[in-house]
Order: C-alpha cells, then structure tokens, then sequence
C-alpha cells in the first residue's frame, strides 16, 4: 500500500508548524517520552544545514504533547568541530542551537569522546551487531529533520543516511564506511597537503610531493574526496558504494527497532556535498524546493528523490555522481521492511 508523504512548497514555509499537524507525523509522540530530534548542527563554514527557526515549530508540537524532546547528532569520524561533545556543542550553539531558539535543550548523544554507545542484535546481510549512540538508544522516539543533499559516498542523503550514520557511534560509523575507500590517482596530485590535514587517521602522507594512502588505516569517511581540488581522489561504482547504503539502512533499522518514529526533509540549498565539509564552496546547485513529511523514511527520501527530478529536469545526482546509484538505499530499506517506495503526495 502506498504511504502518504506531505508536501510543503517553500514559499509557504512559514506555515510550517500547521503543515507538521496536518501531516501527522507527531502522532507516535507520547506524553513523558523523551523525544530525541535527530539533526544535523552543520560544520563550521557550511551553511547548507536546517536552521533552527525550523527546528522551533516541531519543539513547540512535542512540548504540546507534553513530550520531553531534545535535538541531538552523535560524533564524526573525521577531523573538524563535531569530533567530539565539547566543540560539538560550542558549534552548535554558534549555529543557533539552543533553548532560547528551539524550546529544547541539545544533547550529543554518544558523549563526550563518541564512545558512549550500546550494542544492539540484528540479522542482517552485513552486520549481526550494531553499536549506536546512547542517548540514542535510550530516547523513547524520534523526529528525523533531514536536509536533503548530494553525497559523495551514496549519491544522496535524507532520511535513511540520517537515521543509520547520523545515530551510530564512532565504532559504528567506522564499520559502515570501511567499504568505501577511495581510489587514489597520485599522477593528479599538486602537494598542497589538504587532504592531509583532514584525515583523522593518519592514512595520508606526501612521499616525493605525491600523495600516498595507507588503506589500511583509511576508514572510508569521504573526507579526502571533497578537500581535494584536483580530484586525486574518487568511488568507483563497484561493491564499495552498494554495500555502504546498505550498511547504512542496516543500521537505520536496528536505531528505530521496536520504536516509533517520523521524517521530514528539507529540500532547500540542495548542494553536491553534504553537511559535514567545513567549506563555503558547497553552494546550492539548484532552487529551494520545499518541505516533505511523513511516517516512512523510504517514501519520503523517495518523494524527496523524485521531486528533485521534476523540478530540476532530470536527475541530478546521478549527474553529480555518475558512478553512483542512491537507489540503491531505498530498495533495500524496503527488502528489510522500513517503509515502501510507494507513495501518495499530498501537497498542503
């Protein structure tokens, strides 16, 4: 059966908090519950993150349902601002993040040094196992605010990339980039040593002004691919790119196992890259659209995809990634049973 997706035009956002009722997507919200709104704070020099005058309107439904909602994102992988809890929240208080803007109070969900975390069993193609941030795994339900984007490792991210890399700690997200390691063309390489600087894991080194990586310290995090202007670096569509969408759905599934919960994506500053890249080169490479909501995160990425077409003309990210197919991620959360490609829109 198809799910309903809502659609807000972005001209009438400001109508947003009527939209999130119509929509419904607070209706699994209970009283007492601690509702954790998954969120994206953005990195220091991108702007392409949800802005908290978006995030208030959704606070002031769950505070009305007398909920206990928080915003909360876990630790990256890589060197920058939200590597760990401390700057993480310097950050996000510099972005607006707080109780003044939101109503709510911010929590990095796996601690102070990203490894506060708790295993949860599945059985799944990739992993029998799964380990995500705490505070995660102790919310009662969720609210996915996800900003829709280009990416460089699966094509897209939405909701599904939100739900299974944005939860999981720094050991899970280690384990679900492992099969993403780039290609390396050192013959393109100038020394400038960006790529360098923003490896966590020491698997990058100049040797005679060319680039060297040690893959067995390269953990798959993207992070050389964007930095380098002279494209050194890049994924080829092969096992790697299926099987770290995959990895990601696996551990989409296993954060909401057993629990409620709803997405809305924002289809605006729709950019190649996504949030994570400290840089103001990460421009929108086409107009806003709007707001998509609903209790299936593979029939919103999916309205979200197929809304993006239309209005672009054709696909974008296959134009952006031409050797990536973030269809991929959608039909395998609907084999594990997340949600269907099938969709009704409703526009509001």
């Amino acid at each position: 059966m198809a799910s309903k997706v809502y659609f807000l035009p972005w001209d009438r956002r400001g109508e947003l908090y009527g939209f999130l009722k119509k929509a419904g997507v607070f209706s699994h919200v209970k009283a007492r519950q601690y509702l954790a709104i998954k969120i994206h704070f953005g990195e220091e020099g991108n702007d392409g993150y949800i802005k908290p005058e978006y995030v208030a309107p959704a606070v002031k439904i769950a505070k009305e349902k007398t909920a206990f909602p928080f915003l909360t994102d876990a630790s990256t992988i890589y060197v920058g601002k939200r590597a760990d809890a401390y700057h993480h929240l310097l950050l996000a208080e510099k972005h607006g993040f707080n109780i003044a803007n939101c109503g709510c109070p911010v929590i990095i969900a796996d601690g102070l040094r990203g490894n506060a975390e708790e295993k949860v069993e599945v059985d799944f193609k990739h992993f029998k196992n799964v380990t995500i941030a705490r505070d995660i795994f102790y919310s009662d339900s969720f609210i996915f605010l996800n900003h829709f984007k280009g990416h460089e490792v699966t094509g897209f991210g939405g909701a599904l990339k939100n739900m299974g890399m944005g939860c999981g700690s720094k050991a899970g997200k280690y384990a679900m980039h492992h099969s993403s390691k780039p290609k390396v063309k050192a013959d393109k390489c100038k020394a400038c040593g960006q790529c360098v600087k923003w490896c966590a894991q020491g698997a990058l080194k100049l040797v005679d002004k060319k680039i060297v990586m040690d893959a067995d310290k390269c953990v798959g995090c993207g992070q050389c691919i964007v930095m380098c202007a002279f494209g050194v670096f890049g994924l080829k569509w092969n096992e790697g790119t299926i099987v770290v969408q995959e990895k990601i759905v696996e551990y989409a599934a296993a954060v909401v196992k057993g629990k409620k919960s709803s997405s809305i994506n924002f289809l605006n500053h729709i950019s190649k890259f996504c949030d994570c890249f400290a840089m103001a080169k990460n421009p929108p490479v086409m107009e806003d659209i709007g707001i998509m909501a609903g209790n299936d995160p593979v029939a919103v990425d999916q309205a979200s995809y197929d809304m993006v077409k239309k209005v672009y003309g054709k696909d974008l990210f296959k134009e952006l990634y031409p050797d990536i197919d973030p269809s991929i991620q959608l039909e395998y959360a609907q084999t594990l049973a997340m949600g269907s490609r099938d969709y009704e829109l409703i526009k509001y």
